[in-house]
């Protein structure tokens, strides 16, 4: 398996989509009945094919992720070929990103000399899917980029 199995919530929430995969596999409704009651292993297996295809679907139109840490913020954008990175960082006694007053403060004072912004590209050390999941699996957030490209027409 490439990723990670979808959930029992996630599976139900793409129950046609499961039913689709199945019947492109000439496997109808009363056949994956019993397969579920005599084979549990082709179950697992079925499930963990389907979840790596909807990981890719998904990874594949991922082009912004934004991961947040009490001292610093990280902006990604995923081009074909490489990634962009904008670094924030804050120098303030006990400021934290994840706290709301603090986020809204860098917001406001971009220009603060306490604010410092770095920004960098690189090309994928490995699949661009694979790079994408993990810092997924590590808490970031896909997005639709605004913050990315608010903070980049200000450097």
């Amino acid at each position: 398996m490439k990723y990670q199995k979808l959930s029992k919530e996630q599976l139900e929430e793409l129950h046609v989509e499961f039913a689709n995969f199945l019947a492109s596999q000439k496997i109808d409704k009363t056949q994956w009945e019993e397969i579920k009651e005599k084979n549990p292993e082709m179950v697992e297996e079925e499930i963990q094919i389907f979840s790596d295809l909807i990981w890719e679907k998904v990874l594949e139109n991922v082009q912004y992720i934004e991961h947040y840490s009490d001292d610093s913020l990280n902006l990604f954008k995923y081009g074909k070929n490489e990634i962009e990175r904008i670094v924030v960082k804050v120098a303030k006694k006990d400021f934290s990103f994840l706290k709301k007053e603090d986020f809204n403060w860098f917001l406001d004072h971009t220009k603060d000399p306490a604010v410092s912004i770095l920004k960098g590209k690189k090309k994928y050390s490995e699949e661009r899917n694979s790079e994408i999941f993990d810092l997924i699996q590590k808490g970031g957030i896909i997005t639709k980029g605004e913050l990315f490209e608010a903070i980049l027409k200000i450097i």
